[in-house]
């Protein structure tokens, strides 16, 4: 097998800078906020799609719900698989082509309805969602509106919109968040007609199913090759291409996952997405946008828990009341109902923003993202918690007692993987901070390089220390001191006042993280971290006021109701940010440090004494391939278990 390229760290983040959107051609509310600005004039009014649009998304929703209402999420449950009616029922309504343009044989809905409808699919069952948002927004269609040819989008976009599923081939077993380390080649023949794929792709959502794939390979830099990561779109049937495996997870039981293996695959060079070594690049762009099916399938868990805890929390009483009228109860009822709000007032937002395409929301939708599958984790968790052990309690076990099949514990176990999906967590905190920071960085210059010798770091110095001059002044005050500030928003003005002054306070905080680190600021990923984390709460903030505000215009009924929900929001949410502010400065991050140094030396292995290792084999499982066996022997050799002698 091809072994991983070894790359050094200060390789790898080339390759990542290399594949970053370096220009600001369009502005950004997230990125302001991280610069100390609250511009509230690029989210204030909210936007709102055409008439006619929203008309088109009410019809097809309608449509879509009707037709989700015959569909039993059990079954998937049950049959780990999603049966192939209810595939064929899904393709026929469109939901295969939903942002596919009508000229290609799609419904040209908008990215809010796109989101609108992954909710309501995913509620049938999330399996549902994973297998239109990988096919939509990490396969075929997205990177073929983005960078593909006239002639590739008539060839693959008609049979993307019919229901031709696609995925996404770019992690490897030994490659996750490192792409520089990339194993996957594609070789360019002789003739230049062509390209060979020889590599192992792991956990290939939709590529058991799939017709047509989107692979991630290296071409190797030679004379009239510019060489890199590239895309490329390949047939699933191409002969060397083999599915050697369905993997198996703890939630998502439906899913379409997969090991594919690549031998000598012959790919037509028309099939090249873009050019050669923008690959990354292409697939960071899919994200801006992509990203959001992850936060519309949260928002729609939010709003499913939202439902069961209510119901559950009135009919259930104990000690002479409802358990829904006991504080304890109560504060996670508040919880739940004051964080949908917010997940819907975020998907909401940035979906509109990506609309219109005046606003760059890479920010916004990786923040989204993160924050969105961070907060509906914890509300499923509260779920379980609010319906004690029938929320531990399978469905079907519920069932076979005769009591109502909620799956509570099905929703924590479905929901856990989008906290590692389209980039963890981890990942997406360290991506939005490389943003967050980069005027900082563009400021700092050599001081932020650790490179720079001290002559190049005194010159780079007096450059910062102009800018900085310039800057900070207008980081000590603003309209958030004034008491008469953001008056149209009611009771919340208070809430967008404190948005306003914390934008500004977590400016200077990463200021001082940087004078304080300069070039090792890169190291202190904790810090960068709570830095993004208050950014998302700000955000998140931000963007329930400005919903509460809009729904109160359409509908001053409603807006009431808003406004509560936004106001318990943003008084939870500022409870948070106050503590992520604390722990920039007092934490444990070195004692961490120390402690897990530790731990990978083997200092602390005697802790772990006292238990069985109850798992089998003795590393990744990719390395103990045998190239000259063939596929089924390497596969038994792997997954069957041994022979064992004796009695």
């Amino acid at each position: 097998m091809v072994a991983a390229a070894q790359v050094t760290e200060e390789q790898a983040r080339a390759v990542a800078e290399e594949a970053r959107e370096s220009g600001w051609d369009k502005p950004s509310f997230a990125k302001e906020l991280f610069l100390g600005r609250l511009r509230l004039d690029l989210v204030h009014p909210f936007p709102q799609p055409p008439p006619s649009e929203a008309a088109k998304t009410d019809r097809f929703l309608a449509e879509l719900e009707k037709y989700c209402d015959t569909l039993d999420g059990t079954v998937i449950e049950r049959e780990s698989r999603i049966p192939d009616d209810y595939v064929k029922g899904f393709a026929e309504l469109g939901c295969f082509g939903l942002k596919v343009a009508e000229e290609y044989g799609g419904l040209g809905l908008s990215q809010v309805a796109y989101n609108r409808a992954l909710m309501l699919a995913a509620s049938v069952n999330p399996s549902i969602g994973a297998l239109l948002s990988a096919h939509q927004s990490i396969g075929v269609p997205e990177p073929l509106k983005l960078a593909g040819t006239p002639e590739q989008k008539r060839e693959f976009l008609p049979r993307c919109a019919k229901g031709a599923v696609s995925a996404f081939l770019l992690t490897e077993p030994d490659v996750g968040s490192d792409p520089a380390r990339m194993a996957s080649t594609a070789t360019p023949t002789e003739d230049g007609s062509a390209y060979v794929l020889d590599g192992v792709k792991l956990w290939t959502t939709n590529g058991v199913v799939a017709e047509l794939l989107v692979v991630m390979a290296r071409v190797p830099r030679s004379e009239g090759h510019r060489g890199g990561i590239t895309a490329f779109v390949v047939e699933a049937d191409s002969p060397g291409i083999t599915v050697e495996r369905r993997n198996a997870f703890m939630g998502l039981r439906g899913i379409e996952n997969g090991v594919t293996r690549l031998h000598q695959v012959r790919v037509p060079a028309a099939n090249l997405i873009g050019r050669e070594g923008d690959g990354l690049k292409i697939a960071l762009t899919t994200l801006n946008a992509g990203r959001l099916a992850l936060p519309a399938m949260c928002a729609g868990a939010g709003k499913w828990s939202l439902l069961i805890a209510r119901q559950w929390s009135a009919e259930r009483v104990q000690w002479g009341r409802q358990v829904g009228k006991h504080g304890a109860v109560a504060a996670k009822l508040s919880f739940i109902a004051a964080t949908t709000f917010a997940l819907e007032a975020v998907l909401e937002l940035s979906g509109q923003m990506a609309d219109e395409g005046r606003n760059d929301i890479r920010i916004e939708a990786a923040l989204a993202k993160l924050w969105s599958s961070e907060m509906a984790c914890l509300i499923a968790d509260e779920l379980i918690q609010i319906r004690g052990g029938r929320g531990y309690e399978t469905a079907e076990s519920l069932a076979a007692r005769g009591e109502r099949a909620v799956p509570a514990e099905q929703q924590l176990r479905d929901l856990r993987i989008n906290r590692i999906f389209e980039g963890s967590s981890e990942i997406m905190r360290l991506l939005v901070a490389r943003e967050a920071v980069d005027a900082h960085l563009a400021a700092a210059g050599d001081l932020a390089d650790p490179k720079a010798d001290l002559q190049h770091k005194a010159k780079a110095a007096l450059g910062a220390s102009g800018f900085y001059a310039k800057w900070l002044p207008h980081l000590v005050s603003g309209k958030g001191q004034l008491p008469t500030s953001y008056g149209e928003f009611g009771c919340n003005a208070t809430h967008l006042r404190f948005v306003e002054r914390n934008a500004r306070k977590l400016a200077r905080s990463t200021f001082y993280g940087m004078a304080r680190w300069q070039a090792g600021m890169e190291k202190h990923q904790a810090f960068l971290g709570r830095v993004v984390d208050i950014g998302a709460e700000l955000f998140a903030m931000s963007a329930s006021c400005v919903r509460a505000e809009m729904l109160r215009a359409q509908d001053p009924s409603q807006g009431d109701a808003a406004y509560e929900l936004a106001d318990a929001f943003c008084q939870q949410s500022r409870i948070r940010v106050d503590r992520l502010f604390a722990a920039l400065w007092d934490n444990t991050d070195e004692v961490d440090h120390r402690l897990a140094d530790g731990i990978l030396d083997g200092r602390y292995t005697w802790l772990e004494a006292g238990v069985t290792d109850q798992s089998e084999g003795t590393g990744p499982w990719i390395s103990q391939w045998s190239p000259g066996a063939s596929t089924e022997e390497n596969v038994a050799r792997r997954f069957l278990p041994p022979t064992r002698s004796g009695g």
